[in-house]
């Protein structure tokens, strides 16, 4: 193996800790927690379905 190590002045980004989010802060980010297994229906799916007036099951 080699003896040489790399330094750098600046921080590693991924060993430096992330800064505290609220989850309210989170939430007005990215929207309500949806579950992994939900598909948003496609934008054509959506259209067709206000045209004809439809609901579309979730």
């Amino acid at each position: 193996m080699s003896s040489l190590t790399y330094r750098s002045s600046r921080s590693d980004q991924w060993t430096s800790p992330r800064p505290y989010r609220d989850a309210s802060l989170r939430y007005r980010a990215h929207g309500p927690i949806q579950p992994m297994d939900y598909t948003q229906p496609s934008l054509l799916t959506r259209a067709l379905a206000r045209l004809s007036g439809r609901r579309i099951a979730v």
